[in-house]
Formats: C-alpha cells, structure tokens, sequence
C-alpha cells in the first residue's frame, strides 16, 4: 500500500463495509498546510450509517484516521459532505464538528 495515500484507501474500505450502497462511495484526498483533507461522499441514504447516533460513527472514524495520519507522519482530517437533498423536508440533521 502506497504511504501517502494509505489513509484514502483504509477510509474507502471501512465506509464501503459499513454502507448499503458502497458503490456510490467516493473519497477525495487533498494536501495543504493544515495536511490531509479526506473529503467522504455517500449515497444520502447511507448518511445515517456514516454519521451514527449523536455523531458517534463519525467520531470513531475520524480516531482511527488520526491513528493512520500518526502512523504515516500525517494529520489527517475528514469531511462528510451532505449529499444534495440530504437535509429531509424540515428534518435539521447536525453533524458534529471536531
């Protein structure tokens, strides 16, 4: 597995277990000064599974691609897009910030 982009494919194979729609899938990665942007798009059906009650998936996620950014000398930081029509009709759905 290639270093740098170590922490794209560990992040494609846990969501793609993790989702009903694994096809629909697709991570960018980015490199700045504040280090790795994993931007995560998903089926908006799936967006519940990604997210987890309270933000909880989420948050487990992005601590194992912190561990995987450490390994590989990288802080690496994620961002779930919100699908478009992902927000329901009046149905607010907060995604916790780190």
């Amino acid at each position: 597995m290639d270093q740098s982009s170590a922490d794209q494919q560990f992040l494609e194979f846990m969501i793609k277990s993790i989702v009903d729609h694994p096809e629909d899938v697709m991570v960018r990665r980015q490199i700045d000064e504040m280090g790795v942007l994993l931007s995560l798009k998903v089926n908006p059906q799936d967006m519940g599974q990604i997210i987890g009650r309270e933000g909880s998936t989420a948050k487990a996620i992005r601590s194992l691609l912190r561990i995987v950014g450490v390994k590989n000398n990288a802080r690496v930081n994620l961002k779930i897009e919100e699908p478009e029509g992902g927000l329901r009709s009046g149905a607010s759905k907060e995604v916790p910030a780190e």
